[in-house]
């Protein structure tokens, strides 16, 4: 039996899947860096192979890591970084991840290089069923935690789950909730392409579970171009498929989803100025239940509701007290209503249990307190009476473009790694914006202190219905222009994106894609992440390898 079973293995099972791949992908993709360096070092290491074959023509791999690397490098001795030895640290730092990119490209390309395409398919297919069943498995602690089946309308626990259900589905990368979307994404576009439904509907539904909305909206426009000008009839039916899964979802079971959309497209849409509520008092409390408002923020006629409110609500509290004690244990949340019928007394979804919880969580109380030590220097966040009238994505870009109008100088190269607009300038910050961070080489760059950090801070030091992509300053267009300047920007759309677009009649499934992370490349800063792009390249170049065309040899 052992003797078959290794046969089994090695017949129907090791061949057809790269398991040095599948564990580089599921080990390397999780959101701890502690687990991410020591997996690149030890695959690049066993065994040792650095041969990136950079080159001006068909490189191996692209330009643009190495070229962005050098950028950095120019604006360290330009601007002087070098007399700051924080700085020092910071830069260093910052180099690292990049060559942590170029490590995780090499890996993935050496691995497609080594096997057939088929093989990387089947690995490919491996890893979005591991992730898809790591996602149900947090969805399934979710629906035993809540005891209900629909966790997405479940209001209780202080609305911990409800509309944030899809937060919690991390998938096999423990990341954010729009990293696995984003793969899953990927996972849609790839299966209809290869006509593989059951899979597609999977992706599809992980997908949705997230609840993802800013991957949904980027989703849809491609799905109906490729059911336009891409599909055969049985991948058109996929299509619709995947749009009534959309539907069903966005309708029957999480339909707060769909008002929290409509109402951020239109204030997304929003061209209304900033406002001073100096000028124009705003009531922070003007939602509260009466009750909950304090005396003195209440008009007479207003102070003579909350107090018939609170007689009425203890009398109601009193009459409910005294037929529970009557009723037997099993029937306390009986009744009989009219007709004789026997009803279940429906919870007060206005009770404080349904409601956001309203203690400070630990996580802003950290902004708050950087607010506090900062004040003077915030022009925003430190500023009670200011209101953005616009998101804050949009805020940020805006900010950039102001600091360039101001510093036409630093425009061509930027204004350095880690000093303006990058996952790295918040991790430095040494409060935990971002990660851990020694705080005694803690570095905090004047520009990045009073343009996105404070911005950040603005936003996310208020209730959560703010923590949206939409008011989050991270972007990689935005990292690339304001750190690495006009030159970061041409490299990464001639080195990075022309590398893959040149061979855009090799594409199937790797073009739809590629327009699909140029709208993602607008939530976050991806290349450090090392999740999404590492996933990316791996489709891209695989689709690459299986459609070339061999040379012939000459004679």
């Amino acid at each position: 039996m052992l003797t078959r079973a290794v046969a089994f293995y090695r017949d129907k099972i090791n061949d057809k899947v790269d398991w040095r791949l599948l564990t580089f992908l599921l080990l390397f993709l999780n959101v701890k860096l502690a687990i991410k360096i020591p997996v690149i070092l030890l695959f690049s290491l066993w065994p040792a192979n650095f041969k990136f074959g950079f080159r001006f023509k068909d490189s191996r791999l692209p330009l643009f890591y190495p070229l962005i690397i050098i950028i950095a490098i120019v604006n360290w001795i330009i601007y002087q970084g070098y007399v700051n030895g924080n700085y020092n640290i910071v830069l260093l730092t910052g180099i690292g991840f990049w060559i942590l990119c170029i490590l995780t490209i090499h890996q993935v390309k050496l691995a497609i290089d080594n096997n057939t395409p088929e093989k990387v398919h089947q690995t490919i297919t491996a890893f979005f069923i591991i992730n898809a069943l790591i996602s149900l498995l947090i969805l399934a602690v979710i629906v035993l935690k809540t005891h209900t089946i629909n966790p997405y309308t479940y209001q209780g626990q202080y609305q911990k789950y409800f509309i944030n259900t899809g937060d919690y589905i991390k998938g096999i990368a423990f990341d954010t909730s729009i990293t696995n979307s984003t793969l899953c994404a990927f996972g849609v576009i790839y299966f209809l392409i290869r006509k593989n439904a059951v899979m597609l509907l999977v992706c599809m539904a992980i997908l949705l579970f997230t609840a993802s909305n800013f991957v949904n909206l980027a989703l849809l426009p491609i799905l109906l171009l490729l059911f336009a000008f891409r599909t055969d009839r049985y991948q058109k039916s996929l299509v619709v498929v995947c749009f009534v899964f959309l539907v069903v979802f966005m309708a029957k079971i999480s339909p707060q989803n769909n008002n929290y959309t409509t109402q951020t497209l239109i204030h997304l849409f929003k061209k209304d100025k900033p406002v001073n509520t100096a000028a124009v008092p705003v009531n922070p409390m003007a939602d509260w239940r009466i009750t909950d408002r304090p005396d003195n923020t209440l008009t007479p006629e207003e102070r003579k509701q909350k107090i018939a409110t609170l007689y009425l609500d203890s009398v109601g509290k009193m009459l409910d007290s005294i037929r529970v004690r009557r009723r037997p244990d099993y029937a306390k949340n009986a009744f009989l209503a009219d007709g004789g019928r026997i009803a279940i007394t429906e919870p007060n979804l206005n009770g404080d249990f349904y409601q956001y919880n309203k203690e400070t969580p630990l996580a802003m109380l950290q902004l708050v307190n950087f607010i506090k030590l900062h004040k003077t220097a915030l022009p925003t966040a430190g500023n009670d009476d200011f209101v953005y009238a616009i998101p804050g994505k949009a805020a940020g870009f805006l900010q950039t473009i102001a600091f360039f109008r101001t510093h036409l100088g630093k425009i061509l190269t930027g204004t350095g790694i880690g000093n303006f607009s990058s996952k790295l300038a918040y991790r430095t910050a040494g409060s935990g914006f971002a990660g851990g961070y020694p705080a005694k080489y803690a570095y905090i760059n004047h520009d990045f202190l009073v343009n996105h950090l404070d911005l950040y801070l603005y936003f996310y030091s208020k209730q959560t219905s703010l923590h949206s992509i939409s008011n989050s300053p991270y972007s990689v267009y935005d990292q690339l222009l304001a750190e690495y300047g006009l030159l970061g920007i041409i490299l990464f759309i001639v080195c990075y994106i022309g590398f893959f677009i040149r061979h855009y009649q090799k594409l199937t499934y790797g073009l739809p894609i590629l327009f699909l992370v140029l709208a993602v490349l607008l939530t976050d800063y991806w290349f450090e992440q090392l999740s999404v792009m590492v996933f990316f390249e791996l489709l891209l170049l695989l689709n690459i390898k299986e459609n070339e065309t061999v040379k012939p040899i000459l004679p």
